[in-house]
C-alpha cells in the first residue's frame, strides 16, 4: 500500500520537474533574443522571471512542510533536502537567463560585432545539461549525473576560447568594439555559470541516492566502481 508521503514526494518530483522546464525555457529564449536581435523576448524573460521566483518559494515550503509533518528519515530525508539544494540552484539558473537577456539588451540595437557560433554552442550544452541534471534527479540515476560533471570541462574549453577570440581578435585590434565584446564576455560566463549549477546538482544527485559526498572529493568518482 503506497504512504501518503509517496504521493506527496511524487507531487514535489512534478514541481522541480516544473522548474527545471523554466530554467531550460529561460536559457533558450535568452540565447534567441541575442541571436536574432530581439528587445521584447529578452524583456519578456525578464518580466517572467517572478514566476520562477514563486515556484521556487511554493516549493521551499512544502519541503519543509514535508520534514515537519512526516519527519522523514534517510532515503525520503535526502529526497527532500535534495530537491530543496536543486530548488535553489534551478532559481539561480532562471536568474542567470535574465542576467544574459539584459546584456542582450544592452547591444540588441548595435551592430552584431561577430556571428555568433559558440556562444550558442556554449548554450545549448548549459542547457542539456539542466536537463540531465534533472532527468538523474527524477530517475535517481548516478550514471547520468556522472555524465553531467564529465560535460563541465567541455563547456569550460569552449567558454575560454571564447574569450581568447573576443579579446585577441576583437578588442586587441580595435579597442572601439570593446563594448560589446565585453557584452559577450559576460554571456559567455553566464552560461559556464549556468555548467556549473548543473554540476552541484549533478553531485547532489550522488548524494541523494548513494549517501555519499563527491562534491569537493572528485576522486571518489573516479573511484566509484
Amino acid at each position: 500500500m503506497e504512504r501518503h508521503v509517496d504521493q506527496e514526494l511524487k507531487e514535489l518530483k512534478t514541481d522541480i520537474l516544473k522548474m527545471g522546464s523554466f530554467a531550460e525555457e529561460a536559457i533558450y529564449k535568452s540565447i534567441e533574443a541575442l541571436k536574432n536581435r530581439e528587445k521584447e523576448l529578452a524583456e519578456n524573460i525578464i518580466d517572467s522571471d517572478m514566476n520562477v521566483d514563486r515556484l521556487e518559494l511554493a516549493i521551499d515550503e512544502k519541503c519543509i512542510d514535508l520534514i515537519a509533518r512526516y519527519q522523514p528519515m534517510a532515503k525520503d530525508l535526502r529526497f527532500i533536502t535534495t530537491g530543496m539544494k536543486i530548488n535553489a540552484e534551478l532559481e539561480r539558473i532562471a536568474d542567470i537567463a535574465v542576467d544574459i537577456a539584459q546584456r542582450t539588451i544592452e547591444i540588441v540595437d548595435k551592430p552584431l560585432l561577430k556571428p555568433l557560433v559558440d556562444i550558442p554552442k556554449l548554450a545549448a550544452i548549459a542547457q542539456n545539461m539542466v536537463k540531465m541534471s534533472i532527468d538523474s534527479f527524477v530517475n535517481g540515476d548516478i550514471e547520468l549525473a556522472k555524465k553531467v560533471l564529465s560535460q563541465d570541462p567541455e563547456a569550460d574549453n569552449l567558454r575560454n576560447l571564447i574569450h581568447k577570440e573576443l579579446v585577441e581578435d576583437y578588442m586587441v585590434k580595435d579597442p572601439a568594439t570593446t563594448p560589446r565584446a565585453v557584452q559577450l564576455l559576460l554571456i559567455a560566463r553566464f552560461l559556464e555559470r549556468i555548467c556549473d549549477h548543473t554540476t552541484n546538482i549533478a553531485e547532489d544527485v550522488i548524494y541523494m541516492v548513494q549517501a555519499e559526498v563527491v562534491k569537493h572529493h572528485p576522486e571518489r568518482l573516479k573511484n566509484d566502481k
